[in-house]
């Protein structure tokens, strides 16, 4: 046998191919836990709005967290990027690799366990690749109510939730996901395990290391469990749709309706004409409500007492409503079927803007105090993030910044604010493997990769 064959690796043999990372992923999670054929990947590597489409080296599919923690100790050994992935239904890529090829996406879907349902702690507890709607359903079959609800719930995962504070439909009333996250679970980029999923209401113990993780999209490292504040479930609802009068002031109505209905406020979500038309042609069934001068509102009120008569309540404040011509006419659903009619007539306006060429997602919120007026006046002078910005908003209400609105972040986000952010990246991920190329770089540091 030649010296070439009985001495130390040259290296040229040293040097491992991106075949080679893909078999050392596949040595740890089993054939299974590793998908690299390309039309499989395609599912992963386009973003859910179909703008962008990245490139991967392979999907990884741990089911335990010991494997998330395996998987990114080796991946930060490799210096190859992770991009944790949920439900993939970001609408602004954050969920997306880029088109390096040097990124492997983290898969949570395997990992979906209801862990507990704990209807005395009124919580539940749950692995981070569990679909939104299991979860509303299991904490359901308690007698319970995860407040959190969205358009994407049959398909989204509670850690791409956290990923990006989702918000959804109950916000008035219940807040956003941080405002339900008691306990978290997740692996840091050089693969420590952080483990505090804690029920507590209370605890008060130095950093809230947990809110770390929410809105920050993958970037600081990957959410493997949660557990969320449950409430009680509603057992009785009324729903009103409001034919606005034109110019009617929103936040003085909301003000007027919050003030009356005290905590059973649940849902106000205003429509304008337009929308609601675009959404009518597309429905087979259109609903026998619509829009007034002003556009409409979709009012709904939700109670876990059998003994409180929310109809009469709906209708003394409609037609105070009324009275202060803020509404030309209000419809109370009076069956389950109407109340559906005019959910449906709300959930149907994204295909409806999609059929007449598209659907644009601005995204923007503005304080309550700003009339909506004042927010058509500005976007009149100036571009729409501009007026938002101008009125004290913000680009971003719900959908996060992901890849597509990191030029906006750093347009309009304040320069201090913004510092922090990537000095908190630095400190959690100074190798920028996690997520790269989303949100916020690392101070002086460019990806591993």
């Amino acid at each position: 046998m030649s010296t070439r064959d009985n001495g130390p690796p040259t290296a040229r043999s040293r040097i491992m191919s991106p075949s080679d990372h893909v078999q050392a992923f596949r040595d740890l999670l089993g054939a299974v836990g590793v998908v690299d054929d390309p039309q499989r990947l395609a599912t992963y590597t386009t973003d859910q709005r179909q703008l962008f489409t990245g490139s991967t080296l392979a999907v990884l599919k741990p089911v335990t967290t010991k494997q998330v923690s395996d998987v990114v100790t080796l991946a930060a050994r490799l210096g190859i990027g992770l991009v944790p992935q949920g439900g993939n239904t970001s609408y602004c890529g954050g969920a997306t690799p880029d088109a390096s090829g040097r990124q492997v996406v983290v898969s949570l879907e395997r990992m979906d366990a209801i862990r507990e349902v704990d209807p005395l702690s009124m919580s539940i507890s749950v692995d981070a690749g569990a679909i939104l709607k299991r979860v509303q359903e299991a904490a359901a079959s308690a007698g319970l109510l995860l407040p959190l609800s969205l358009g994407a719930e049959g398909s989204c995962r509670i850690g791409g939730n956290i990923g990006t504070n989702a918000g959804g439909l109950s916000v008035v009333r219940y807040g956003m996901t941080r405002d339900l996250l008691l306990g978290i679970e997740a692996v840091l980029p050089d693969g420590t395990i952080v483990s505090d999923m804690r029920k507590l209401r209370k605890n008060n113990t130095g950093y809230d290391v947990k809110q770390c993780f929410v809105g920050s999209e993958g970037t600081l490292g990957i959410v493997t469990g949660a557990v969320l504040r449950l409430a009680p479930l509603p057992v009785r609802r009324a729903t009103a749709w409001l034919k606005l009068a034109k110019a009617a002031p929103l936040a003085e109505l909301l003000a007027l309706v919050r003030r009356e209905s005290g905590e059973l406020l649940t849902t106000f979500e205003f429509m304008t004409a337009r929308s609601i038309a675009l959404a009518t042609a597309a429905m087979a069934s259109p609903p026998s409500v619509g829009p007034g001068s002003g556009g409409a509102i979709l009012l709904e009120f939700a109670s876990s007492s059998r003994h409180l008569d929310l109809d009469s309540l709906m209708e003394t404040i409609l037609a105070e409503t009324v009275e202060y011509e803020w509404v030309e006419d209000a419809f109370l659903a009076q069956s389950g079927a109407q109340r559906a009619s005019m959910w449906e007539l709300r959930e149907t306006i994204p295909e409806g803007e999609k059929r007449w060429g598209g659907s644009v997602k601005h995204d923007i919120s503005v304080p309550l105090s700003c009339a909506f007026t004042q927010l058509i006046e500005a976007s009149l002078s100036l571009r729409l993030y501009d007026a938002a910005a101008a009125l004290g908003g913000t680009f971003s209400a719900e959908h996060g910044v992901g890849r597509f609105k990191r030029h906006l972040l750093e347009k309009y986000g304040d320069a201090g604010r913004v510092a922090v952010m990537r000095r908190i990246k630095t400190a959690f991920d100074p190798a920028d493997i996690m997520n790269a190329g989303a949100v916020v770089r690392p101070v002086n540091a460019e990806p591993a990769y």
